[in-house]
């Protein structure tokens, strides 16, 4: 039932180099071919430092089968499994999003319970191309165009993903090869969502080449590396916050090293302030730019943002509230 060597040592060494050797390896398994390759090439690779959990979203009648099957195929391979069920709520960020915090905080304290060190998931090389496609369609910046990261934290959670250099139809095969039957996700078909229209554009384009738009993000990855380097280093030179405000040197910056910078501040007083306006991101950080850079004092998401020599950002003053009662004459 388990892969090739070949298939299980390149693994091995894909995994290794992102995050060293685990101690204990937990899987995020859904039954997808994706992540029953993941199941099955982890389990040659490290036996007896594997173990896999399944979320059950509870969002189609099916997952719980599907769970079930997940559990069974770990069973025969001797490969500790959990289920863990979570409600997804109906949020501002999208079914797709709120189902994947849910995913993940579940994991996290999955993970925890059990001593898990490194979480691995199943995505691969045809999912960095498609996020890097639907994020090119947003409008997205440096950070966004780096796609999925190989290597990050959710929380207390490190997160790997050693198979973004695999393509689906090598992983489709391992399964295949090792007579494990695989479920697919109805969504994945189901047009309400960007992903769906990002693979279909690639199944029709050919000439868009998956490992391709991968490098792309891999390069992009590399200088938003050395962005945040940079920031990260001008922060200590250029900033201070003291009695809730900030203060910043933006001279001679260029211009995303500033924004790095006025982003940075304004987490950090809206953190600091607990402030619960609405606020739009990174639109919001770029209308704060354009406007400091113009010389111009404007508010926006609780804070009032000056320009000068050095930029002042601090908490908005209170809005007065508005007395529309009509003014009766002086008798």
């Amino acid at each position: 039932m388990l892969p090739s060597p070949q298939h299980s040592e390149r693994f091995r060494r894909d995994l290794e180099a992102l995050a060293g050797a685990p101690a204990r390896l937990g899987l995020a398994v859904s039954g997808g071919p994706d992540s029953m390759a993941l199941l099955l090439l982890a389990a040659a690779a490290f036996p007896g430092r594997v173990q896999a959990a399944t979320v059950d979203h509870r969002l189609r009648q099916e997952s719980v089968i599907e769970a079930l099957h997940v559990e069974d195929i770990c069973a025969r391979i001797g490969c500790p499994h959990a289920i863990l069920e979570v409600t997804v709520p109906h949020g501002p960020g999208g079914l797709q999003a709120e189902a994947r915090t849910a995913r993940y905080e579940a994991l996290s304290r999955w993970a925890s319970a059990e001593g898990v060190d490194q979480l691995a998931t199943g995505h691969h090389v045809d999912d960095q191309a498609e996020t890097v496609l639907m994020r090119l369609g947003r409008g997205s910046g440096v950070a966004g165009l780096a796609g999925i990261r190989p290597v990050r934290r959710e929380a207390d959670l490190l997160v790997v993903r050693p198979l973004l250099g695999w393509k689906k139809s090598e992983l489709v095969h391992i399964v295949s090869q090792a007579g494990v039957a695989y479920v697919e996700d109805p969504s994945n078909d189901d047009d309400r969502f960007d992903r769906t229209a990002m693979r279909h554009l690639l199944a029709e384009h050919p000439t868009i080449e998956p490992h391709r738009l991968a490098r792309t993000a891999a390069a992009i990855r590399e200088a938003d590396e050395a962005l945040c380097w940079a920031a990260e280093r001008l922060w200590a030179e250029r900033c201070t916050v003291a009695e809730g405000e900030c203060r910043i040197d933006p001279k001679g910056l260029p211009r995303e090293l500033r924004r790095r910078l006025l982003k940075r501040a304004i987490l950090i007083l809206r953190r600091v302030h607990d402030l619960r306006p609405a606020w739009n991101g990174a639109e919001d950080v770029d209308r704060l730019l354009s406007a400091l850079d113009k010389g111009e004092t404007t508010t926006r998401g609780g804070l009032v943002a000056s320009a000068g020599t050095t930029w002042r950002l601090r908490l908005a003053p209170a809005r007065r509230s508005v007395n529309n009662k009509p003014t009766l004459p002086d008798r």
